[in-house]
């Protein structure tokens, strides 16, 4: 297999400029008119995402998991992140609503009336995830603004945050070890960590190629990943290759064990009891039910 190796990508600032007359910013993606926003990027806007069906891998900051039959997703200010759908997700649609905190004016969030929306602002900087009735229910309402003129969508944009704010379905991703607003310095390093695992996740990383990459020696590295993701780097990296083993459990008609070899893993058994760990069920219980599911 070809290596990617030494090809670093820092994530990159998308720089967003809403409409003449609007004070954020609201996309509708479908078949037709894909995102093409697919590559690592943060941007000073809290972004709320709305993927209505289809499934696909969800990266946000130091936090990788997967989604099935669509997300609603909010992701806080300078928190990285990649696109997520593609020709390959089989979603419907995905909405896409940006704005920065301060849209409404500097005080309009710290009034009483707002303080809900103002606390959910700051949880958004660790990445959040909502389900259940509030997936749907808040996601629908999310797909109405494309038939709403300006004050309309505003008026529905502030009803969703309200709601999103209110629920107790949601979870937070404890994302905000990768967040742009840290030191620059830190910021460098940590994003080249996570894009060169993203590259090459199915070849074996020794801590010293890593920690070369970064010029740190292997303690400093090991003591600086741990502070800054709450991980070590060997369990980050076989994070990223079980999230990209659910994907194949869910999208492929590979085998069990050509899924283990094609996710990174080089033993069978250890990848059998990793997986079970992380998803609670092992990888022929996770395909099973997922087909349950789906079907």
């Amino acid at each position: 297999m070809k290596s990617n190796k030494g090809a670093v990508i820092k994530p990159t600032f998308e720089s967003i400029e809403p409409s003449f007359g609007n004070s954020f910013t609201y996309q509708k993606f479908h078949k037709n008119k894909r995102n093409q926003s697919n590559v690592w990027h943060y941007h000073p806007e809290i972004e709320l995402v709305f993927v209505n069906g289809g499934s696909g891998k969800r990266q946000i900051g130091s936090n990788l998991s997967y989604y099935t039959n669509g997300t609603l997703i909010l992701i806080g200010s300078n928190l990285p992140h990649c696109g997520f759908t593609d020709e390959l997700t089989g979603n419907r649609s995905e909405t896409v609503v940006q704005m920065k905190k301060d849209f409404l004016g500097d005080s309009f969030f710290n009034l009483p009336e707002m303080e809900k929306i103002e606390n959910l602002f700051e949880i958004s900087k660790s990445g959040v995830v909502f389900y259940g009735e509030t997936k749907a229910i808040l996601g629908h309402k999310m797909e109405t603004l494309e038939s709403k003129n300006s004050f309309e969508r505003l008026h529905t944009i502030l009803e969703v945050l309200y709601g999103l704010s209110t629920t107790d379905e949601y979870r937070i991703l404890n994302a905000e070890g990768f967040s742009m607003d840290a030191g620059i310095k830190d910021n460098d390093r940590i994003n080249i960590v996570f894009n060169f695992v993203k590259n090459n996740f199915k070849e074996e990383i020794k801590l010293k190629e890593i920690a070369d990459l970064v010029s740190m020696t292997v303690p400093s590295f090991c003591r600086y990943f741990k502070k800054v993701t709450n991980k070590t780097f060997t369990q980050f990296v076989n994070e990223y290759r079980l999230v990209h083993a659910s994907k194949l459990l869910s999208e492929q008609l590979l085998s069990i064990t050509e899924v283990c070899f094609e996710s990174g893993f080089n033993n069978f058994s250890y990848f059998n009891k990793s997986f079970k760990k992380f998803t609670g069920q092992s990888p022929s219980k996770y395909r099973n039910e997922l087909k349950q599911v789906i079907s």
